[in-house]
């Protein structure tokens, strides 16, 4: 038997924002707290909802406390501006980090504690109430973080999360309008942080056939749009299909789990500070070329998506050339593709191993156990870009 969860309600599509009027007369509140990234605010992007809300009447506490992967300190005082605002309503729009930020500080907004007292590695309390409804809009096409229920945080040298179903949206609304503006870079970040959730939930021990179905598709829509949409932003069709295919990225890998991927990825952000995309990108390559034995047939499933040939080949050898183009795709997208690019030391493998190791929820989920001497040996591939399966 499989379960699949999802947000009570999703939109998306060219035009759907036009759907957040009737949401919003259908809750009948008098008070919206709208979070955003302050640079959608500075763009004018929010604008039309600033005004869409004004019409209806309905007072706005405009937040734009949003930061790439936030600290606890933050995430406590978005939580305090929620609940000093008396709203009855959270919109979050932004990045991951804008709506991690929202629907976590909406559950908060109305139970005991802040985010250190949730959290997966530390925290003991337990969540009693729903807390505030909560509508996510994405402005990216990556994190699918608008339909999960996992907010992320940045500790010092690694990452936490809380995850509970009560984070999960009331309404996603995935407008690809949103994401015609991306610069390049975040748009190569983002789509290939969406690629990693569909091919970490397909190549999960958790995968059922509907995650996989849909991780499939969104690996086709993603691989077939992500050069396009990154070096010609002005192309619709390809910007549609990159927010379609991280939307149902995000809701495969939200009930299929992502793995070695991301548990690799937290220590660079928590240490380093790397956006969450790129540290993703520069892991991905080097974590497969670690752990493709172990789902060999569906690496070849992944083969197609790619186009590669398959004549007078094997399925080990198929699923080797997955592996190199995996790092073609982050090359091709403009992104580093080593740890040196980003300043980090050889000294700092260690560290990061030994904080890697200790991301079990991600890692258990993997085909393949990891070891710290395995996790030590992906950090020192990818400081030197070498795939030394392949």
């Amino acid at each position: 038997m499989f379960q699949f969860v999802s947000p009570m309600h999703i939109y998306h599509g060219e035009g759907s924002l036009n759907k957040l009027a009737d949401i919003i007369k259908a809750y009948a509140c008098k008070k919206v707290f709208l979070l955003t990234d302050p640079v959608l605010k500075d763009l004018g992007v929010i604008e039309p909802i600033l005004l869409l809300l004004e019409q209806q009447s309905i007072r706005v506490h405009l937040s734009t406390k949003v930061v790439p992967e936030p600290s606890l300190e933050v995430g406590n005082q978005v939580v305090d501006e929620i609940r000093k605002s008396k709203a009855e309503l959270v919109i979050g729009i932004g990045g991951g980090s804008a709506l991690d930020l929202a629907k976590a500080g909406a559950v908060l907004a109305e139970n005991e504690g802040y985010v250190q007292d949730y959290l997966n590695l530390s925290g003991g309390k337990k969540f009693s109430r729903r807390g505030l409804p909560k509508i996510l809009i994405p402005s990216t096409a990556g994190t699918g973080a608008e339909v999960t229920d996992i907010a992320v945080y940045s500790l010092e040298e690694t990452k936490d999360v809380i995850t509970h179903e009560f984070l999960l949206a009331d309404y996603a609304i995935v407008d690809p309008v949103l994401t015609y503006t991306l610069p390049p870079r975040v748009t190569a970040a983002s789509g290939i942080d969406a690629f990693t959730h569909a091919l970490e939930a397909y190549t999960s021990i958790n995968a059922t056939p509907l995650t996989d179905t849909l991780a499939l598709e969104a690996m086709r829509r993603i691989v077939g749009s992500i050069r396009t949409a990154v070096w010609n932003g002005k192309d619709k069709a390809a910007r549609e299909h990159m927010a379609l295919g991280s939307l149902l990225a995000g809701l495969s890998f939200y009930n299929a789990g992502v793995a070695a991927v991301h548990a690799l990825a937290y220590p660079l952000g928590g240490l380093f500070k790397l956006p969450h995309g790129e540290s993703n990108a520069v892991l991905l390559p080097y974590v497969y070329d670690d752990i493709w034995h172990a789902c060999v047939d569906k690496m070849v499933k992944v083969a197609e998506i790619f186009k590669l040939p398959s004549d007078g080949k094997s399925d080990r050898e198929l699923a080797k050339d997955v592996v190199r183009s995996l790092l073609d795709l982050v090359q091709d997208v403009g992104l580093p593709t080593t740890l040196e690019s980003y300043h980090i030391q050889r000294a700092d493998i260690m560290v990061l191993a030994e904080n890697g190791i200790k991301q079990k929820r991600l890692l258990n989920r993997s085909p393949k156990p990891f070891t710290i001497e395995t996790i030590e040996k992906i950090y020192r591939n990818a400081f030197d870009g070498v795939l030394s399966n392949c």
